[in-house]
């Protein structure tokens, strides 16, 4: 399984930017969620937002308002949308996935993308 991040990049604040992870080598094992999670340095890695596979959205506090997490089935890749971007926002994205293994669940990681915010 690889979850493969793109779209990262500097932006200023007040810029939108969009983030899109796909996963690909889950072959007919089901992903039952995937999510965002970010590092920023001296920080612990926040939660940023999760999906259901069937659609659920969950989002941390700092990001609620501003960021919209959806999934495309099809194509088993995740997108966050972020707006009104801060500089604390800066930071590591990772992707996860939650995959259904039918003897336990399988969780994993991305790469990371860096999303910088100039104020």
């Amino acid at each position: 399984v690889q979850l493969v991040e793109s779209g990262g990049g500097l932006v200023q604040a007040g810029d939108s930017l969009r983030l899109s992870c796909a996963a690909t080598g889950t072959g007919a094992v089901p992903i039952l969620s995937m999510g965002w999670y970010r590092q920023s340095p001296g920080k612990q890695r926040e939660l940023v937002a999760t999906i259901t596979w069937s659609g659920r959205p969950s989002y941390g506090e700092s990001v609620k308002g501003r960021f919209t997490v959806s999934r495309d089935r099809p194509t088993k890749t995740m997108f966050l949308q972020m707006s009104a971007l801060k500089p604390e926002d800066e930071g590591v994205y990772f992707c996860t996935a939650r995959l259904d293994h039918n003897v336990g669940y399988g969780d994993y990681w991305g790469q990371g993308t860096q999303v910088t915010v100039s104020s």
